[in-house]
């Protein structure tokens, strides 16, 4: 079974079995953004850190960046997105995820939110 961790920038992060980690934003975080119309995709193979604006999510009220909730080198983005920006309205923590990420400090992943942690800070 996978885990999953949150950021308080609701971002969400899957560690796959390949001891990759596939990270996307939330729910609470497309809800809050509406309907999406663009998605700025990072280069592969670009080294990111933990807190870095890697991609951007732009809807038709704001735009967001989303942060990496790890340090690593981007593997591989959500190439649908580029056609097809909506598939994070319709599935944010499944089909609409954004990169795939080789983690640099795996140590990060434990110290971020679990679901539970996560779902408590969006009800402040």
């Amino acid at each position: 079974m996978s885990q999953v961790r949150f950021t308080e920038d609701h971002e969400w992060a899957r560690q796959e079995a390949d001891g990759s980690v596939t990270i996307g934003i939330t729910e609470f975080a497309q809800e809050s953004l509406g309907d999406l119309v663009y998605v700025e995709l990072p280069a592969v193979g670009r080294n990111v850190t933990q807190g870095e604006a890697a991609a951007v999510v732009e809807s038709v009220k704001a735009a967001a960046d989303v942060k990496m909730p790890l340090s690593g080198e981007v593997l591989s983005v959500n190439e649908t997105l580029a056609d097809n920006p909506g598939l994070v309205n319709e599935a944010a923590e499944s089909d609409g995820w954004i990169l795939k990420l080789k983690p640099s400090k795996p140590d990060e992943f434990a110290a971020l939110m679990d679901a539970a942690g996560y779902q408590a800070f969006t009800k402040k």
